[in-house]
């Protein structure tokens, strides 16, 4: 598998992309003005205990204060297994040093722990346990043995803190891990100065860049290329991929095309693609994405697709195909928290476990954390994938004005009926001489034409004239009457 990351530059926004065998597969975006905040440490003051909640609030400079749970607090261990109450280990008006675990997210604030942690390419130290872990995805044991020894060996049993080793050091030497936890120590203890110096509530410690990021985070031996279309940055670049990343340098490049980077591959078309609800599949079956507060739901269908023998084969072959589709779809509009699949119903048990076993291999590819805990009764597929940042839709659009986000709008026709029913109540209610309705081109078009005898017969019933106004800045919902 071939990769690239295109990297997109502006004052205003830092957009990178991630390119598997020439097809869009995820794709970041922070705003200058709105940066992300998760990976920074504050200082910040309790402000509210909830003992019923076992959680407290916390500001840490925000719109909205942060929610941290008392888990996030204290630390279990098999002497101590039950958590204690919260209101032991905070009280309001004290100072805590915390770490941002999720973005804001529409209307619930950031998400707040205390046991901190520093990630490098290769780690990530952990402040206040003793403990050395191995990233699940490195399976060898072989392996993830020779990892814990390369760390037992460079770390004294004295120094405080321990390490995860991520993904990314399988296969790496001693002398890349070394760089890494003398490069962390050095962090660590720029962050505890800022920490014992820096008075009220305070950011202590921000992650970099996203253009930085993605070359710690995102960067494994399949890329090929990493193009970013900025000459400043792309210097800046090179000095942060020669300290840290070395063998990326030769794979880093100035992009000068005349054509915008996100051009290359089709990835602008893409990311509009991803903020339409239906998504085509090459066969004609199409899947229909909804996104709600509560969970995301995808459902799956044949459309125009028929196949050439029975309707089974039809059915597993949409299925096959929307697998691989979907985890696509999850990866590029980046959805979190539960995920409810509706595959088209299969009569064959083998051809279920086909379906299950593509979608599990699908999911090996994604950098989130997932779990998919199989089929329910009603036969829908449910999964978690873990949500850290807003969205794509989150990032770039908002609610629709005229359906608050309803996805839909009550008919000229409805709107019609309800007017005369406002009519005449009002009527009942005040009385005047007359009325003027003001509503939408669309609502005043039919009372005059189809609606016109219903018109008539209120006006003869309430003995008073309607007149209408066409308002172009009304949505069709809107209207308003006017007693004259």
């Amino acid at each position: 598998m071939s990769e690239e990351i295109l990297i997109n530059l502006t004052p205003m926004e830092t957009r990178v992309a991630l390119v598997e065998n020439g097809v869009l597969q995820e794709v970041y975006i922070e705003r200058t003005r709105r940066r992300g905040m998760v990976g920074n440490i504050y200082k910040g003051k309790v402000v509210r205990v909830l003992p019923g909640m076992q959680a407290a609030f916390v500001d840490i400079g925000l719109e909205r204060a942060a929610f941290i749970h008392v888990a996030e607090v204290a630390r279990t261990d098999v002497e101590h297994p039950e958590l204690p109450p919260i209101s032991q280990l905070l009280h309001e008006g004290q100072s805590l040093v915390v770490q941002v675990t999720k973005d804001p997210i529409g209307t619930k604030g950031a998400r707040l722990t205390t046991h901190l942690s520093l990630p490098s390419r290769y780690l990530v130290y952990m402040p206040d346990t003793h403990h050395i872990g191995v990233s699940q995805r490195i399976e060898q044991e072989q392996e993830r043995e020779r990892l814990k020894a390369l760390i037992n060996e460079h770390w004294d049993e004295n120094d405080p803190g321990g390490f995860i080793l991520r993904t990314a050091a399988e296969g790496v030497g001693a002398e890349e891990i070394l760089a890494d936890i003398q490069f962390l120590k050095r962090v660590w203890q720029a962050v505890k100065r800022r920490i014992e110096r820096d008075q009220g509530i305070t950011c202590v410690y921000e992650d970099l860049p996203l253009f930085m990021r993605s070359m710690r985070d995102f960067v494994r031996p399949e890329i090929e290329k990493i193009r970013i279309d900025s000459r400043e940055n792309f210097n800046k670049l090179l000095d942060f991929v020669s300290e840290f990343v070395p063998q990326l340098q030769d794979k880093v490049e100035y992009y000068p095309g005349e054509r915008p980077i996100f051009d290359l591959y089709s990835v602008e078309d893409e990311i509009q693609k991803a903020l339409t609800r239906r998504v085509q599949l090459k066969s004609g079956g199409y899947l229909v994405i909804d996104q709600t507060e509560a969970m995301t739901t995808i459902d799956v269908n044949t459309g125009g697709f028929v196949g050439h023998r029975n309707l089974e084969e039809t059915i597993f072959k949409t299925n096959l195909e929307a697998a691989s589709a979907l985890v696509r779809q999850l990866r590029l509009r980046n959805l979190g928290g539960i995920i409810i699949i509706d595959f088209i119903d299969m009569e064959d048990p083998e051809h279920q476990r086909q379906v299950l076993r593509l979608l599990e291999k699908s999911l090996e590819q994604d950098h989130a954390k997932t779990k998919l805990t199989g089929v329910t009764e009603l036969g829908l597929v449910q999964m978690t994938r873990k949500r850290t940042r807003e969205s794509l839709e989150q990032i770039l659009c908002e609610t629709c004005p005229e359906c608050q986000g309803r996805g839909s709008l009550k008919t000229a026709e409805s709107v019609c009926y309800e007017i005369l029913r406002d009519l005449l109540r009002i009527d009942r209610a005040y009385g005047g001489e007359a009325y003027l309705v003001m509503a939408s081109q669309g609502v005043v078009d039919r009372f005059l034409d189809e609606e016109s005898a219903a018109v008539a017969d209120l006006e003869q019933f309430i003995g008073k004239t309607i007149r209408f106004q066409v308002e172009s800045l009304y949505s069709q919902e809107q209207f308003d009457i006017v007693l004259q």
